[in-house]
């Protein structure tokens, strides 16, 4: 038994939302029977940012990325299925049909967003959107009509299985973890059925047999990995690449936190909502029930007032423990009112643990700036004996903007909140969850005496410039109209074009009534800027005045040629990196 959730091609659960909003109101809802629409969903995805396929834009077959994010959006009952083979565009499922019979439904055909796709497509917040994760994977189970690959095994819940085994290894071991090759090898391979004290056992016994040193571990592992990609009959990177999946997943309901092996643990925050959501009766639901209560997404105990005034003062008492008062919940309110209160105060929660965050970046230069050379090279990086920093396939552009606003929050003298300096989300583990959206700088970082607006790019060649010359200066001059503080633009790129160089050179703005302003951008390569941020490890207190310097004396020589300018500011920087005194 090999079992994992979603699949290999929306590795980021979060991105489905994108979609969702944009396959609302478009001519593909309901509507991607078939290879042409198929291709032409591709491209529109492809076109609106959600993913990259290039050979979408060259006109190549793309329907097999149309039909693996349509099968995404559909195994977690976002949209409805097709159960019929061969359906042909615009035609009516009858088995579906059958399946809606007598529900009062506000959708009818294939392929069509669902209520709990429409309510994760218009949640907004962070909080809002596990919630929706939360509601669909209680929902979901394996084996289902959905799901026929499973049938040798009982129904169960991925979920709640993994909430028990979690909770049986807590109990046992100083690790209250699975780690990710505990996950690849016994939690995703086991059910129910196994038993989760069990399951806990054989974690147990594998970090025995680990125990003698590297050399007993390799030895361990390899094993023991042979041995289940042969049950399974996979390739053993198969069965990492499915725990991979599913841990993601599993977290996007903010129910789980990240382990530093690349595992899980239970979010200590919710651990009351993990206790309540076991203690419910166990549901067996023939095809039709189980595709009503998917689209529409489980029900939760805090859908249940009492139950959610547990969980409100569970969260006070969290947010006491720290110091926070919090007055007594509101209780003459519906059941949208309190989950808002519910939201809330986990939102509070999350702020006081950004900011222990943000405080403790101070502390990982080097595991930053391995990052960074990670992001700029597409490569693994090894960090030390137990740690290797790989980028997830297809989010360089999101971890790019992320390790930037680390690299500033360890730089330690920040005026404005950490979560006031990005634009874009992060997760319940401080890992991006999107790109910052159009419409303002990637990110802001106020100082005492001065402002630096932060845009990065992958884009290269002269692609760079068509997307970035524009909006950057409008940010930076938006900025500058807002406070009375210096401001700085700084564009960090793998490679620099030189035509972006120019534009960010001449530096001028008109605003809409004519006014110019002189703007203060530098371009930066992200292994310069890198080798600057490196040097401040050794001398933390002195880098917001060095940053500052090395930003004006790249700007003194904007007068240079483009190709110059660029060589010029490679210089400036290096000796910046290397001297106290440039």
């Amino acid at each position: 038994m090999l079992w994992h959730i979603g699949n290999t091609t929306v590795r980021t659960p979060y991105r489905l939302r994108d979609a969702l909003l944009r396959l609302q109101g478009s001519e593909f809802n309901g509507n991607l029977v078939g290879r042409d629409q198929e291709h032409a969903f591709a491209l529109h995805l492809d076109q609106s940012g959600v993913l990259s396929a290039p050979r979408a834009d060259a006109g190549v077959d793309a329907s097999d990325l149309g039909r693996k994010w349509r099968s995404a959006l559909s195994q977690l009952g976002l949209i409805t299925p097709a159960l019929t083979t061969r359906l042909k565009s615009g035609q009516q499922d009858s088995h579906l049909t059958r399946m809606m019979e007598g529900l009062d439904l506000p959708y009818q055909s294939p392929f069509e967003i669902t209520s709990s796709g429409a309510n994760l497509a218009g949640s907004e917040s962070l909080a809002a959107q596990q919630e929706c994760f939360l509601r669909a994977l209680v929902a979901y189970q394996i084996p289902s009509i959905l799901e026929p690959r499973y049938r040798e095994t009982d129904t169960f819940s991925p979920l709640l299985h993994s909430i028990e085994v979690l909770r049986a290894v807590e109990k046992r071991y100083e690790i209250p973890a699975v780690t990710s090759d505990e996950f690849a090898l016994f939690l995703q391979t086991s059910t129910p059925s196994d038993g989760a004290e069990s399951i806990a056992e054989q974690v147990g016994e594998f970090r025995r047999r680990c125990e003698g040193g590297a050399q007993q571990r390799k030895a361990a592992l390899e094993s023991l990995e042979s041995s289940v990609a042969n049950d399974n009959k996979v390739a053993v990177g198969t069965l990492y690449d499915y725990a991979d999946l599913s841990v993601r997943y599993l977290k996007a309901t903010g129910l789980f936190l990240s382990h530093k092996r690349g595992g899980v643990r239970l979010n200590p925050s919710k651990r009351l909502m993990c206790d309540l959501l076991l203690q419910e009766p166990e549901v067996r639901l023939e095809d039709r029930e189980y595709l009503h209560r998917l689209w529409h997404g489980a029900e939760l105990p805090t859908d249940n007032a009492s139950t959610s005034f547990q969980v409100l003062s569970d969260l006070r008492n969290q947010l006491r423990e720290q110091g926070v008062e919090i007055p007594e919940p509101v209780t003459d309110i519906d059941a949208q009112g309190l989950a808002t209160q519910r939201h809330d105060l986990e939102g509070r929660l999350s702020r006081l643990r950004e900011e222990a965050y943000a405080s403790s970046q101070a502390q990982k230069f080097k595991e930053i700036g391995a990052w960074m050379e990670s992001i700029r090279t597409g490569r693994s990086v090894r960090l030390d004996d137990e740690t290797t920093l790989s980028v997830p396939r297809g989010e360089r552009p999101a971890y790019l903007e992320w390790i930037l606003w680390r690299a500033f929050l360890a730089i330690d003298s920040l005026v404005n909140a950490p979560w006031d300096a990005r634009r874009f989300e992060v997760d319940q583990d401080f890992l991006p969850v999107h790109c910052a959206p159009g419409g303002g700088p990637d990110m802001q970082f106020e100082f005492d005496e001065y402002v630096v607006v932060v845009e990065v790019t992958l884009t290269s060649s002269s692609r760079q410039e068509a997307a970035e010359g524009e909006p950057v200066r409008r940010h930076v001059a938006d900025v500058m109209q807002k406070t009375d503080k210096e401001v700085f633009g700084l564009f960090v790129a793998v490679q620099i074009d030189s035509n972006t160089a120019h534009t960010f050179r001449l530096g001028d703005w008109y605003l809409q009534d004519d006014r110019k302003m002189s703007l203060q951008i530098v371009p930066m390569m992200l292994e310069d800027f890198r080798d600057f941020f490196l040097s401040g490890e050794s001398r933390p207190d002195e880098m917001v005045q060095l940053l500052k310097e090395m930003l004006l004396r790249c700007r003194v020589h904007a007068n240079e040629e483009a190709p110059a300018w660029k060589a010029t500011i490679r210089s400036i920087v290096d000796r910046y990196a290397r001297h106290r005194n440039a």
